[in-house]
């Protein structure tokens, strides 16, 4: 499954590193920090055989696995452009930790860097307009956060929460298409 992704500051992963200790309660610890702004499934992508391996579901044993890869990214990018056109770079702030206690997929506790953006959430209520929306994380249900671990003990969740960090702002000028089979961006979409 693509993403369209928000690219961050270094200052996340510096605030990252900065509260690595307070993390290694937890049962896994994300080491590459992304933020995403919509999913994307092989039903985006049907005009390419099906989905990535003709059948909707990842690249499989395919042999020409990076030139399906290439054919869906230029497919996701055609029915991007008209969507995100006219689209003015988002502006974004990193306000606070939080995190979900019995999150929609996987094990809990999530704890994650808190986004606040406006532009952002009117830019995910565009995509899922034009694009379904994956159940139970976007939509109404959407959350612009960065992940930083996941589960173990909910107190040191809590705790993590109630502390304080220094507010992060930046501005996006472009989003990344994000291939999470070949674990690397595909492609870059801009917002000027």
């Amino acid at each position: 499954m693509f993403s369209l992704n928000v690219p961050l500051p270094p200052a996340v992963d510096r605030l990252a590193n900065d509260r690595h200790p307070d993390l290694v309660a937890f049962d896994r610890v994300r080491e590459r920090h992304t933020l995403v702004c919509k999913r994307f499934g092989s039903g985006d992508l049907e005009d390419v055989g099906g989905g990535l391996d003709g059948g909707g579901g990842g690249y499989g044993g395919d042999p020409d696995r990076g030139r399906r890869r290439d054919r869906a990214v230029t497919r996701l990018r055609e029915r991007l452009r008209p969507v995100i056109a006219g689209t003015d770079p988002l502006d974004l702030s990193i306000t606070g930790i939080d995190y979900f206690e019995e999150p929609a997929r996987g094990p809990g506790p999530v704890v994650y860097l808190r986004v606040e953006s406006d532009d952002l959430d009117r830019l995910h209520r565009r995509l899922c307009r034009a694009f379904d929306p994956v159940p139970g994380i976007e939509g109404e249900a959407y959350v612009p956060h960065v992940t930083l671990a996941r589960g173990g003990p909910v107190d040191r969740a809590e705790a993590l929460a109630e502390s304080e960090i220094d507010r992060i702002e930046w501005r996006a000028r472009s989003l990344t298409i994000y291939d999470p089979d070949f674990r690397e961006p595909a492609g870059t979409v801009s917002l000027e």
